[in-house]
């Protein structure tokens, strides 16, 4: 059966993830800096293995059945806990909803929100993922560059401006305003309220999306744009990912009320809930205080493993490439000379050299980016950071 013959139209704009396909590429013998993988040695294995004997002797019943489409009511009131103390953000248990990592709560945002030519904006680059998620509802996307300061606002203003003009309807303004994938560049505080007073002016929603504020390296005083939230506006995404396990694949949506009723009716279609298992597991970890006790040596590690791999690319890179030094989180984002194509030196730096990483067209809205790459320096060992930096350019050399 010929089975392109009947496949939905919107099938065009799906995607294979560029990450995804690339770990199939890597071999034992590849120093990858592809993935966003965390540093297993991070993994809290023995916290969770009491947590996951105690979730099985004390609530068996509660934690393998199915549970309710907006989340476990306990890890709610505990996660609104959490986020108060740790980032400042005052929510009530019903305006958190449990996702399937927060990569789940994005393609919520677009079954609720986007209708095809609908504006999405977005910094530029941005997370790949994302883009890849709301691409099927057929957006128009824009992007807003980005300077040391996170992006441009002034330069928001003006898109907004001329979009609305011309009678554009823009749904929402997506931003990872704190140690940015892939830049790893932080919003400053001025720039957050600036975002916030614009979305007020023209009425429109914000999404930020937080994975990496766990993992700041500078002493940059900032918030979460949530927490200046007056209006119920900022959707805030964040993720146990990072800073518990990503293979539980837990997140969560802190939003208004009525937002969140869309989103449990959306993910009732989708999955029905999140693993009840893993919310009860992450539910313990959180009142046991497993995270936040771990959070300073995972930090203290990554900030390490960043300062090697900007000590490598200083010692190996060639004249003409260049890279930020991100505020925290998890890469680096690295351009060579024009002429490069990256899509192209990938096939040479995993066939010839071993090592590989993200080409940077992805994580531009337009795809515009065809001399930049992602790195990432929290999964490789220090050791193969340095080894990887010195192949990786000599690979730059030789295109």
């Amino acid at each position: 059966m010929k089975v392109d013959s009947i496949l939905a139209s919107r099938t065009k704009f799906m995607t294979a993830s560029e990450i995804r396909e690339l770990l199939k590429w890597i071999t034992s013998d590849v120093i990858s800096f592809g993935g966003g993988l965390p540093d297993p040695s991070t993994f809290p294995v023995d916290e969770i293995s009491k947590v996951v004997a105690y979730v099985l002797e004390a609530y068996p019943q509660r934690a393998l059945q199915y549970g309710s489409t907006e989340g476990v009511a306990e890890l709610r009131e505990e996660l609104a806990k959490f986020v108060d103390s740790y980032a400042g953000i005052k929510a009530r248990p019903e305006n958190v909803f449990i996702t399937v990592g927060s990569q789940e709560a994005l393609e919520l945002l677009g079954r609720v929100f986007i209708d095809q030519g609908d504006v999405i904006i977005t910094e530029n680059p941005t997370y790949i993922a994302a883009l890849q998620a709301w691409r099927v509802y057929q957006p128009r996307l824009i992007g807003i560059p980005m300077d040391e300061h996170g992006m441009v606002v002034e330069k928001l203003e003006d898109t907004i401006r001329k979009l609305k003009a011309e009678g554009a309807k823009i749904k929402f303004i997506y931003t990872i305003p704190t140690a940015q994938n892939p830049s790893g560049l932080t919003m400053s505080q001025e720039r957050r309220k600036y975002l916030l007073e614009i979305a007020e002016k023209y009425d429109l929603l914000i999404v930020e999306d937080d994975p990496y504020s766990y993992f700041l390296f500078e002493p940059i005083q900032v918030t979460p744009i949530k927490t200046l939230d007056r209006s119920g506006r900022v959707i805030y995404l964040s993720t146990a990912s990072k800073i518990f396990a990503p293979g539980f694949r837990l997140g969560w949506v802190i939003a208004d009320k009525e937002i969140l009723d869309w989103f449990n009716l959306a993910k009732q279609s989708l999955n029905l809930h999140t693993s009840t298992f893993a919310q009860y597991v992450l539910l313990e970890g959180l009142r046991r205080n497993i995270i936040l006790k771990n959070l300073p040596r995972v930090k203290e590690l990554y900030r390490r493993k960043r300062d090697a791999m900007l000590t490598a690319l200083e010692t190996y890179m060639p004249p003409g490439v260049s890279w930020t030094k991100p505020s925290g989180g998890m890469f680096i984002w690295a351009t060579v000379p024009p002429h490069i194509d990256t899509r192209e030196l990938l096939v040479t730096a995993i066939t010839k050299y071993k090592v590989a990483f993200v080409p940077g067209h992805g994580f531009s809205v337009d795809q515009s980016l065809t001399n930049a790459m992602r790195l990432n320096f929290t999964y490789p060992t220090f050791e193969q950071i340095e080894e990887g930096i010195r192949r990786l350019a000599m690979a730059i050399k030789s295109a």
